[in-house]
């Protein structure tokens, strides 16, 4: 009885020894497990910064340029007086015309009485016919006189009041071409010119596939709004968030894009027009979906694959659809589930069907 008891003793001895044995013959790997994860897609585009209002400041009178009434990029209001102009031949000229008004309504004055003169004579059939017709002829001719001065005097007034230029638009004027003492005219271009910058504009092109996608996600739709931002130059985040406000109405057959634009505030003037920054979109809704470490992704001609480790502790391969990447991970579209356990280390040494030691990585 002793004997069996012992030699039970010994057989259990050495059955664990050879599952030790083939254990530490089994190939270890490092394992993960499939999670969850916000994988909601930014869209990024290269913008560029157009300003909204910008108006080029320019002579609308000939003259010399007589005053300067603004320092070169300060903030300039609408209404501000910004350049003038010598006035002095202009005031000669509306002075003229309204001596030549005043001289065409005394004329009209005495053709209106000669006409009733005559009308009064022919009442009492003292006066001819045509003598009445030439004094009727003449105030209106007369007449016509007092509309030409009006108009010419309108006309050099208004000549007048251009000699004095002032901002259309609030803004910082840049510098200006034209120093005082030259002469300018309509044909000098523009003497400086005023910017708009708050807000700003940006401007996109956006390719057709992307605009398919982000249309899937909710971009673009008034029920569903997003709010743009942007990175500058150095990759530093703007803070305020934009809004779309214009979509073209069609795709650019040569580059398959579409243009898109959206407002920006820019209460600081960092944004100045003509500088490029990236534009980036998230969508509204967030989207979750199981992810894997790309170190566990590998892929032949058939397509991507994963090893994972079932509860046997046998590798099997697994065919997956994947999404997009984000923070070293790869978005599962299909192929895996929740909890399933992926080998990111170790690959090289195993295959499928081999059985394994896994550890928790």
């Amino acid at each position: 009885m002793k004997n069996i008891s012992l030699l039970g003793v010994i057989s259990l001895l050495v059955f664990s020894q050879l599952t030790l044995a083939q254990d530490a013959m089994k190939p270890g790997v490092v394992v993960t497990q499939v999670t969850e994860q916000d994988v909601t897609k930014v869209f990024s585009h290269v913008g560029r910064v157009v300003a909204i209002d910008k108006v080029d400041i320019r002579a609308r009178v000939s003259g010399y340029l007589l005053k300067r009434h603004f320092i070169e990029g300060a903030e300039v209001k609408k209404g501000d007086l910004l350049f003038e102009i010598e006035a002095d031949t202009y005031e000669i000229t509306v002075r003229q015309r309204q001596a030549d008004l005043a001289s065409a309504k005394a004329n009209l004055k005495k053709s209106k009485a000669a006409l009733k003169r005559q009308q009064d004579l022919k009442k009492r059939g003292v006066a001819s016919e045509a003598d009445l017709d030439q004094a009727a002829a003449s105030e209106a001719v007369d007449e016509a006189s007092v509309l030409k001065a009006q108009a010419l005097l309108a006309e050099a007034e208004l000549s007048l009041s251009y000699t004095k230029i002032y901002s259309p638009i609030d803004g910082k004027i840049s510098q200006t071409v034209y120093s005082t003492g030259n002469l300018v005219g309509v044909d000098s271009g523009a003497l400086a010119t005023v910017t708009n910058m708050n807000p700003v504009y940006v401007t996109m092109s956006v390719s057709e596939k992307i605009l398919i996608e982000a249309r899937k996600q909710g971009i673009g739709k008034k029920t569903s709004p997003v709010a743009p931002t942007l990175k500058l130059s150095d990759g530093s985040d703007y803070g305020p968030a934009g809004e779309f406000d214009y979509l073209d109405t069609q795709v650019s057959e040569s580059t398959d894009t579409i243009l898109a634009r959206a407002v920006f505030p820019n209460d600081e003037g960092v944004l100045l027009p003509g500088e490029f920054v990236q534009v980036d979109v998230t969508p509204k809704e967030k989207k979750r979906s199981p992810v894997v470490p790309q170190s566990a992704v590998q892929k032949d001609q058939q397509g991507y694959f994963v090893l994972l480790v079932n509860p046997d502790n046998i590798v099997e391969v697994r065919r997956v659809e994947l999404g997009a990447q984000k923070a070293g991970n790869w978005e599962v579209r299909a192929g895996l589930a929740l909890g399933e356990k992926v080998i990111i280390e170790g690959l090289q040494k195993v295959r499928a069907g081999a059985a394994v030691n896994p550890v928790e990585g």
